[in-house]
């Protein structure tokens, strides 16, 4: 293979839509922990994983779909999905039977009412996701904020559904998925306001971006350090504790985005969020 072909092994996480499924996992576990639930089957993991990788992999198809000429330069990602566009939807069958047959054979049945309102949420984020392609100068401010409510919500939902004498609101109050659809949020609308801070002259543009990222950044992780020690059993503390981890790491990276490519922008966003894992595994001493 040509060596401008070649793509750096710590990229194909990425370029796999590995990334997300990983870090809805990883925190799938982290909400189980703090919710303390004396049951938790790997099925729940396994479909949430499944599930996230095909929503994943189906949006970035139909990013390049929209683009509409194929000979248009696509970002690393999208060109390396178009590339192997037969591959990834053979895979998006097979992962989506598996996560069905998991659904219907393994999950509790109190899944069906949560899926309802998941439902709602993935195909508001696909209709969002038409319309935001349309004009890619501007931030899609709308988009993001459905798709880290949306990503949030199936990940605490995995756990939420062996909690059972709670209801869905329940969950959608807790302080623990406001602090992490903010925290998702902010994570995937950090890419498009570093794209479109770069690709603007205008330094009032700029200074608009950088505080449309660092503002919430620095108030999340206010909230977060206030609610852990707000806990006077404790429970929370390590989730706070990893939220606020994963705040200050994003607020380092906006910081210090000048020295990496977007790629690496990409990566080390997805590592923004799997590193405060480690901080709740040390601060829970799980």
């Amino acid at each position: 293979m040509p060596a401008e072909q070649r793509k750096p092994l710590w990229l194909y996480p990425n370029l796999l839509s590995l990334d997300a499924p990983l870090v809805a996992v990883a925190w799938l576990y982290v909400f189980a922990k703090t919710w303390r639930l004396g049951y938790h089957p790997w099925e729940a993991s396994a479909t949430l994983g499944l599930a996230v990788w095909v929503i994943y992999v189906a949006d970035r198809l139909l990013d390049t779909l929209m683009l509409g000429d194929p000979s248009r330069k696509l970002e690393t990602r999208h060109q390396f999905h178009y590339d192997h566009r037969k591959p990834f939807r053979i895979g998006m069958a097979v992962a989506l039977l598996v996560a069905l047959l998991l659904v219907l054979t393994k999950m509790p049945m109190t899944i069906y009412k949560h899926l309802l309102l998941g439902g709602v949420l993935v195909a508001g984020f696909f209709g969002l996701s038409i319309l935001a392609s349309q004009d890619t100068r501007e931030v899609p401010h709308s988009k993001n904020i459905l798709a880290g409510v949306t990503f949030a919500f199936g990940t605490a939902m995995m756990a939420h559904l062996y909690r059972w004498e709670y209801g869905m609101f329940d969950m959608l109050a807790s302080r623990e998925f406001v602090g992490f659809a903010v925290l998702c949020i902010l994570n995937i609308s950090a890419i498009d306001l570093w794209k479109h801070a770069a690709r603007s002259a205008d330094l009032e543009t700029k200074a608009s971006d950088e505080l449309a990222l660092t503002l919430p950044l620095t108030l999340l992780g206010g909230a977060s350090l206030v609610f852990a020690l707000l806990d006077n059993e404790q429970s929370s503390r390590p989730f706070f504790y990893a939220v606020l981890t994963g705040s200050a790491l994003l607020y380092v990276l906006n910081r210090t985005r000048s020295r990496f490519s977007m790629d690496a922008l990409r990566v080390l966003a997805d590592v923004a969020l799997l590193v405060p894992v480690l901080v709740f595994v040390a601060a829970s001493g799980e």
